[in-house]
């Protein structure tokens, strides 16, 4: 075959021996309108090898030169875009993603082979519509997932993000010229709002069963919590992510030569994170995740105990006989190598059941900590850099809720400030009364009409008297806000 390819026919005919098709051996087709033509030929694809297409359907022979001649007219690119199923692009585009996390990767992954596959994978890369898309995206819509629920908003805002960034790279190579994907539109995904576990939520949740999606503990419950779990060997890691607000992995990660006790602060330069059960440990999350926390005098005093009885535990180990890693994590299992980051989520659900309180996330501890941070006074800049975001929309929508105490007390001062300004003003009128009833403004003839002086007399003392009101009521006024 040389690279102008062969031109036929064919059919779809059915063998009654066989039950394949009959194909180009059909006898039917010196029929005109029996069969339809094809073309096959052989090209270059983006990595320079040679690649055969095929393609059929035609209803004549010249149709199936033209699309054949316009095909090899084409650079690679845009005869890859031709060619190429969306299945292929999308495995190509995963397979050239070098610089992305792991668990991306394993995201990608699972939205590219469980969903996008499936329902838009046979489509050719370069024919493919937002109609398509949208059509595909209302069929995912209508999948149940293992707890036999609809598909999520979220869930189909992840596939459209994936199959965005897969497009947007067909794009920049040059394979397609437009995103489709773009012109999608979607369900908009809630934002949760971290809710603070009152006691109407409890007593809902011990009713139903049911549980807002971020909770986070009043002090009180977060108090009863660590006082709970003061003996377990996990302490200092529950205590510093409620207070300091470090993400799982990040806490997962420290080591003691990010951990500075004489001048009470810690680095974060790392983070332990998990694809399935493998466990990858790289930098941060993000530029901005790699920040410097600071601990106050009791965080310290529990790390420096958490400390000692790390190495004390480590050399009574090795004087048993035992295995005692000094691995240098700041938390470790019995044998000195660093814990498993899903064996602390495991861990903090059974801690939370055994104490009888309202259930949390461990990532709802860091929501709680801003919280904290945020009740106690910290502006909304210095928690933003506690807990590390790149941007303070995130801090104040999402990772920051308002607890009971400190509503109810911004409520009491609003009232407070609109009835001293009531009272205030009921001060000022009455003294106003008063000085208008020495003024001579009250001396003046009622129904008689007054001379010249008389009425020169009274224009004096009524411009004195309103000077004296006007000065009583600054001096009121002054007073009230300097009360404030």
């Amino acid at each position: 075959m040389n690279s102008q390819g062969v031109i036929g026919k064919r059919c779809g005919c059915l063998d009654t021996a066989t039950g394949r098709r009959r194909g180009s051996s059909c006898p039917r087709l010196s029929e005109r309108e029996h069969g339809s033509w094809y073309f096959h030929c052989s090209t270059r694809n983006l990595l320079g090898q040679a690649e055969r297409i095929r393609r059929g359907g035609y209803p004549s022979q010249a149709a199936a030169r033209r699309a054949r001649d316009e095909l090899l007219a084409l650079s690679r690119e845009e005869q890859a875009g031709r060619s190429w199923t969306v299945t292929r692009w999308l495995r190509y585009w995963l397979s050239t993603r070098t610089r992305i996390r792991p668990t991306t990767r394993m995201h990608y992954t699972r939205d590219i082979e469980q969903f996008l596959i499936p329902h838009i994978g046979q489509l050719i890369l370069g024919e493919l519509t937002s109609r398509q898309l949208t059509a595909a995206f209302a069929a995912i819509a209508a999948t149940r997932n293992r707890a036999g629920q609809l598909r999520s908003a979220c869930t189909l805002q992840h596939l459209h993000t994936t199959l965005r960034a897969a497009l947007t790279g067909a794009v920049r190579e040059g394979l397609i010229r437009d995103n489709p994907a773009r012109r999608i539109e979607l369900p908009a995904r809630p934002r949760p709002q971290a809710q603070v576990w009152t006691e109407a939520r409890v007593a809902e949740w011990q009713a139903s069963g049911e549980r807002p999606t971020i909770a986070v503990w009043t002090p009180t419950q977060l108090a009863a919590f660590l006082d709970y779990v003061r003996d377990d060997s996990l302490f200092p890691f529950w205590w510093l992510v409620a207070l300091r607000g470090l993400r799982r992995g990040e806490a997962a990660g420290l080591r003691w030569t990010e951990v500075d006790l004489h001048t009470g602060q810690l680095s974060v330069v790392r983070q332990r994170t998990t694809a399935g059960y493998d466990v990858h440990e790289g930098p941060p999350k993000s530029q901005a995740s790699r920040r410097t926390v600071a601990l106050d005098q009791h965080t310290v005093r529990v790390l420096r105990q958490h400390r000692e009885r790390q190495r004390q535990r480590r050399a009574a180990r090795i004087d048993a006989g035992k295995v005692g890693h000094d691995s240098g994590y700041v938390f470790t299992g019995p044998d000195g190598l660093p814990i498993h980051p899903g064996y602390l989520t495991q861990r903090l659900r059974l801690l939370v059941g055994r104490a009888g309180l309202p259930p949390i996330r461990l990532h709802d501890l860091r929501h709680g900590a801003a919280t904290l941070a945020h009740a106690a006074g910290a502006d909304l800049k210095t928690v933003q850099d506690q807990l590390g975001h790149a941007t303070i929309h995130l801090t104040a929508d999402t990772y920051t809720s308002v607890l009971p105490d400190t509503q109810r007390e911004a409520a009491e001062a609003t009232a407070r400030l609109v009835l001293d300004a009531a009272a205030s003003g009921d001060e000022i009128r009455r003294q106003v009364s008063d000085l208008r009833a020495e003024s001579p403004e009250q001396a003046k003839p009622s129904g008689v009409r007054a001379t010249r002086g008389c009425q020169a007399r009274w224009r004096l003392g009524r411009t004195a008297s309103d000077a004296r009101i006007r000065r009583v009521s600054r001096r009121l006024i002054g007073r009230d806000r300097r009360s404030l």
